[in-house]
């Protein structure tokens, strides 16, 4: 699916350098912009060159110095022998590239990245009158980028929420833990979320069969839309009465298409109903075949949903914003679950506790929170597989999660979340034939979640399948316009199974999610196959230090987690080789 509206730009020679604020208000927009795809720490990366460029010293910048201050590589890293720096050089340039293309079609600012070097350019650029593919109505309001928090990325922003809210759970409401049966005895009304409105599309062309398109593309984008439940979808006609409420948390969703002989071009904006500021744009076009009408409808439709209404997707990220400087007094339940994607970002186990009271209180104050049940239910999960809690007092309970997750389910058998958070349990628990079920019954609810998507995938992969599942698991990474370091590590896993170890060091290194026990098991496994003694020794001390026994019972702990005893014993010898003593069976 191509996007229009793509003109070039020209870099006007005459013109003054910008300033050094210039470059760093630029750098601002492009990183917090929702259409630079490049992960967490590919962002750091630009804004690490671009500061030490503006501060004067871009002789610093090399392959060892990004790999040691913005990877956090140690001092035995070789450029020579690990790609790590080149790989996400180029996928900075991709990113700034289509950044570009779309968003930054009219920034004043041109960076760039040469091709074999590290250190960014920067130009300022003369900007053509703008040539809009599919016009804008005349009453439109003014156009505006998401606005992000200064210096922040978007994801430790909104993780911040959940300090406040879990600090207000603790201190304000009743004992955290509650079961279905304080559910059942409160008659709380679900609690406010984004709302969406869905306006007719217009067809530009005017003709029976563009009438028609535009129709079943509209109808299909409702009902795509509609499968996540963060948001509530309504159509046009629905938001009559009653009035739209004044806060400007409501959206609206407007579409134009126009077909030109044998191409189909759907212009897609997101509109703060509040004052009608442009939120997001973007344009698809797509040839355009009779007999293939219903499968192009279905995969601009989904294309639109997945961008719009998935986790981290444009509406998560305009509401995470918003809510990174205030929260409403009636939003927090919602902003708990936005705390818990930002906890997503890292895995750190700090940020688990405050996520996990915040959604305690949420589903004490809204018992009909699905959503929010199945988040609740998968913190329980971390807990377990991820060990964040193991000399806690209090004992790690998939009992605790099987009952939230159920609870979930119970309230809306099509919320995908609650679906997702029973899979976890029914995995953990053994039950790997009905959590694989219910994966597959939760994807085709909802193929276009990408959270999902990609955690199914990675337990279908531990399962054994690890073809489609690691696959799977791929293509969610591709998508997902949020941090990805979970999958990136599923992803190193998938590569070390495949006997690809080097790709499997890559991966790891990309996700760093080095709060994590279970991230430092992964990467010491794969040092241990590279024989990389030294670094797996860093990650052994480390592993004794912060997790003391975690490695005297690893067989359990890796046969909790994958199910093959040939996988199982694939991934011990990598400990093994790691310097990890191995007990017998």
């Amino acid at each position: 699916m191509a996007m229009l509206g793509q003109q070039g730009v020209r870099v006007e020679p005459k013109a003054t350098l910008p300033s050094d604020g210039e470059i760093l208000a630029q750098l601002d927009r492009i990183r917090f912009s929702v259409e630079f795809e490049a992960p967490e720490r590919a962002r750091k990366f630009l804004a690490y060159v671009i500061e030490e460029t503006v501060a004067g010293r871009s002789d610093r910048i090399k392959a060892y110095s990004i790999a040691t201050e913005v990877f956090g590589r140690d001092s035995s890293f070789d450029a020579q022998m690990d790609p790590a720096v080149r790989i996400e050089a180029g996928r900075i340039r991709r990113a700034l590239e289509r950044y570009y293309l779309v968003a930054g079609r009219n920034d004043p600012i041109l960076i760039r990245i040469p091709k074999g070097a590290y250190v960014p350019t920067f130009e300022r650029r003369a900007i053509p009158a703008p040539e809009t593919a599919l016009p804008l109505p005349a009453n439109a309001g003014p156009i505006s980028l998401v606005e992000r928090p200064s210096g922040l990325w978007i994801w430790g922003a909104i993780a911040a929420i959940a300090f406040a809210l879990g600090g207000l759970a603790a201190n304000t409401f009743l004992p955290p833990m509650i079961t279905a049966d304080d559910a059942a005895n409160s008659n709380r009304t679900r609690p406010n979320i984004p709302k969406l409105v869905v306006t007719p599309f217009e067809d530009l062309s005017g003709t029976p069969k563009s009438a028609m398109i535009t129709r079943g593309l509209a109808d299909e984008v409702v009902s795509r839309i509609a499968r996540f439940k963060e948001i509530i979808v309504v159509t046009h006609d629905q938001t009559k009465d009653p009035p739209e409420p004044p806060d400007g948390t409501a959206y609206a969703l407007e579409g134009r298409v126009r077909i030109d002989g044998e191409r189909l071009r759907l212009g897609i904006r997101l509109v703060h109903r509040s004052d009608g500021s442009v939120v997001w744009v973007s344009n698809y076009d797509e040839r355009l075949e009779t007999h293939r009408i219903i499968d192009l409808q279905e995969k601009a439709a989904a294309a639109v949903a997945t961008a719009v209404a998935q986790p981290y997707g444009v509406v998560f990220q305009a509401n995470a914003t918003q809510f990174s400087y205030s929260i409403p007094d009636d939003w927090q339940a919602y902003a708990c679950t936005l705390a818990y994607y930002g906890y997503r970002s890292d895995l750190n186990p700090q940020t688990h506790g405050s996520v996990q009271e915040c959604l305690q209180h949420a589903t004490r104050e809204f018992p009909n929170y699905s959503t929010a049940w199945g988040l609740l239910s998968m913190t329980y999960v971390d807990e377990l597989r991820f060990r964040y809690r193991l000399h806690s007092s209090s004992p790690i309970s998939l009992e605790r999660a099987s009952e939230a997750a159920a609870r979930a389910v119970e309230l809306d058998p099509q919320d995908v979340r609650a679906l997702q958070a029973q899979m976890l349990t029914l995995f953990f628990r053994g039950e790997v034939d009905a959590a694989l079920a219910v994966g597959a019954r939760a994807f085709a609810i909802n193929p276009n979640d990408t959270e999902l998507a990609g955690e199914y995938g990675f337990r279908l992969a531990l399962s054994g399948q690890w073809r489609p599942g690691c696959e799977l698991v791929s293509k969610s990474v591709a998508l997902n316009p949020g941090p990805v370091g979970y999958f990136e590590a599923a992803l190193a896993v998938c590569s070390y199974i495949s006997g690809d170890y080097a790709a499997a060091e890559r991966w790891a290194h990309l996700a760093d999610l080095r709060a994590n026990p279970i991230y430092r098991v992964i990467l010491l496994a794969i040092l241990g196959k590279l024989g990389k003694s030294d670094q797996a020794r860093e990650e052994r001390k480390w592993l004794e230090v912060n997790v003391p026994g975690f490695l005297n019972n690893i067989r359990k702990e890796v046969a909790l987690r994958i199910r093959r005893p040939e996988d199982q014993e694939r991934f011990i010898d990598g400990l093994r080789e790691a310097g990890v003593p191995i007990p017998e069976r």
